[in-house]
């Protein structure tokens, strides 16, 4: 595949998600989009579309058996690794809570759900959308039990370092782990009826399929109505105060965070026998650790406490710059014979 349709490939995956921002904007701009719809959408999205969106997405896994685990573990272990990058550079960057938190979340909370398996489609078809989901239904959970400690924890801040207790009730009660764990929970229940009787005895989708048409409908209404919420807020006029966090959590989530990835894998698949990974493998890394932040973050911050401008700015920010970054990813791997597209 030329350049040009490398390039065209990335912007087809990008594109739609940064021009529904861009209508949120124009509508808030032209009085469509009031400040409470904004607020009421914001909610909306946060309680009930993103839940059913990832208990969707993970009831839908096949099973547990075909699980390629190298590449689970691998993707697990360089995310703490980022997430430890992330946060070292986060202290570095301000000293303000509520932006510390919302910096750290986009260091290591990437698109891997709207655009990442797009992108792993693109660039390596279905084989490489199956990996990407099989990691994705281990380190989506891990996404967000992090972004509520990383949120918690500097919100919290001010009034002093925030329990262990208090940590733990935030995650249990978060809306997204629930609509993860109820997903999991589904997905071993399906597994035991395997096991108990030879078939599915029971099915959500099969013996109440209108209970998973509307889980469905709403997962599919999430993600425009998110991208709308998110450019109804967006304000150019605050990115001069925010500047250094912005380019700072820019950076680190399009550039260092595919760096430690991506590089980690190449070096431990070329130097090692523990991972091994081809053309199937890498795209899905690219969706993981390459993809801008999710558009859920700027959603959770908001209703956690932290500063909703700057997520809001890092998602539009990430989203625009990585067309680029994500370019210079798959055009490297090619030429390196890692990537096939």
């Amino acid at each position: 595949m030329s350049l040009s349709k490398i390039l065209i490939t990335a912007v087809n995956a990008l594109f739609p998600l940064i021009i529904t921002i861009l209508m949120g904007y124009i509508l808030k701009r032209k009085g469509f989009l009031t400040k409470e719809f904004l607020r009421v959408g914001n909610k909306v999205v946060f309680k009930i579309g993103l839940p059913a969106m990832l208990f969707v997405n993970v009831y839908d896994i096949a099973g547990f058996a075909a699980i390629n685990w190298d590449i689970v573990l691998y993707a697990i272990a360089a995310f703490f690794l980022v997430v430890a990058v992330g946060y070292v550079i986060t202290i570095a960057t301000t000293p303000i809570p509520e932006r510390r938190g919302v910096i750290w979340q986009c260091t290591f909370r990437s698109n891997f759900g709207i655009i990442g398996l797009s992108l792993a489609a693109a660039l390596g078809g279905d084989e490489a959308v199956a990996v990407a989901a099989i990691v994705s239904s281990f380190t989506v959970p891990l996404f967000n039990v992090v972004s509520v400690i990383s949120l918690s924890v500097f919100t919290d801040s001010s009034k002093g370092r925030p329990s262990v207790k208090s940590i733990i009730l935030n995650i249990v009660k978060n809306p997204l782990i629930l609509g993860v764990a109820a997903g999991l929970a589904c997905l071993g229940l399906r597994e035991l009826q395997n096991a108990v009787f030879g078939e599915v005895v029971f099915s959500i989708q099969r013996d109440t399929t209108f209970i998973y048409k509307v889980l469905d409908n709403l997962k599919t209404m999430c993600t425009p109505l998110a991208l709308l919420v998110l450019g109804g807020q967006f304000e150019f006029s605050a990115v001069k105060g925010l500047l250094k966090e912005i380019v700072s959590g820019t950076l680190t989530r399009i550039v260092i965070a595919p760096l430690i990835g991506i590089g980690c894998a190449i070096l431990v698949s070329m130097y090692t026998d523990w991972l091994v990974c081809g053309v199937n493998e890498y795209p899905a890394l690219i969706a993981m650790f390459g993809s801008p932040v999710a558009v859920s973050s700027a959603v959770m911050a908001g209703n956690m406490g932290s500063d909703e401008q700057l997520a809001t700015q890092l998602v539009v920010w990430t989203s625009i710059f990585s067309i680029f970054t994500i370019f210079a990813q798959v055009c490297i791997l090619m030429g390196m014979g890692l990537l096939a597209v």
